[in-house]
């Protein structure tokens, strides 16, 4: 681990094999936090149970005070609770929001706007041979991406399928790109950041935009941070990954311990100096 390390929190994702265990009757869902240093070389830092910031918070404060001040930027998605855990326990870290994210909630909100039209136009969900389906695609691809074809089939789909131009309003994020991250320079956002049409509240934009919008200007600050550090949570990802082949080789575990221990063995590359060894006690 390099002098500034680089740490995300994040919860592993919502998805039945990315979780510990579901244990008792009611298969009770366990979660397991991963604290990554996305430095490179990336690390695995160690895994602590539960999905609440309490445990990360936790296993912060527990580190070295040496250790905690050379923490440089501390990157995660949007989530209010480990925004917290990076305001509470490292303070002079600069928080960052991880650009996927952004794009991802950028490209939901307007999938939730493209169905929404649908269903109050036709009156059922999206079909093979609806405009607005066809168009589901094209609506979340950079407009970047686009060439004059795929632009002008887009343009006409919208204009079959969304007679009111809902979809393509002046707010609507149809260049998720644009939409995700304001306009600004790498040191410091320009006015535009915080006037543009995605960040907007106002009622003359679908309900859809005005969520993204008051999502975005909670978040500025971290949006704009990616600008200098241009770190990312691509390396929690890919520890999330080895995590899961860690489950499916062992078909699934029920002791914390022995799951914390074979991640680390696995997947860390683990600082034994700064990882509580695992107590006898706790292997049962």
């Amino acid at each position: 681990m390099g002098e500034d390390p680089i740490l995300e929190v994040e919860r592993e994702p919502a998805e039945a094999e990315t979780l510990f265990a579901r244990t008792g009757r009611w298969r009770t869902q366990r979660w397991c936090t991963s604290i990554v240093d996305v430095a490179r070389p990336s690390q695995l830092l160690d895994v602590v149970a539960g999905r609440t910031a309490a445990g990360a918070s936790a296993w912060i404060e527990a580190q070295p005070e040496a250790w905690r001040s050379g923490v440089a930027w501390g990157v995660l998605d949007l989530s209010g609770p480990y925004r917290k855990t990076f305001t509470d326990t490292l303070p002079d870290a600069t928080q960052v929001a991880d650009p996927f994210h952004v794009v991802k909630l950028a490209n939901s909100k307007l999938d939730e706007c493209r169905r929404r039209v649908q269903n109050e136009t036709l009156g059922h969900r999206g079909r093979k041979n609806d405009p607005l389906y066809r168009s589901r695609r094209l609506l979340t691809k950079g407009h970047e991406r686009l060439d004059e074809r795929g632009e002008a089939k887009l343009l006409g789909l919208l204009e079959a399928g969304d007679p009111g131009a809902r979809c393509a309003s002046r707010g609507t994020p149809k260049r998720p790109s644009e939409a995700s991250t304001p306009s600004m320079t790498p040191t410091r956002p320009t006015p535009s950041s915080t006037s543009s049409p995605t960040t907007s509240s106002t009622f003359d934009h679908p309900p859809e935009v005005r969520s993204l919008g008051r999502t975005l200007r909670r978040w500025r600050h971290q949006i704009v941070a990616w600008h200098r550090s241009r770190v990312s949570n691509g390396p929690t990802e890919a520890a999330n990954n080895l995590i899961k082949r860690i489950k499916r080789v062992g078909f699934g575990f029920r002791c914390f311990a022995h799951y914390r221990l074979r991640v680390l063995l696995y997947a860390g590359r683990p600082n034994w100096n700064l990882i509580n060894i695992i107590d006898a006690a706790q292997i049962r």
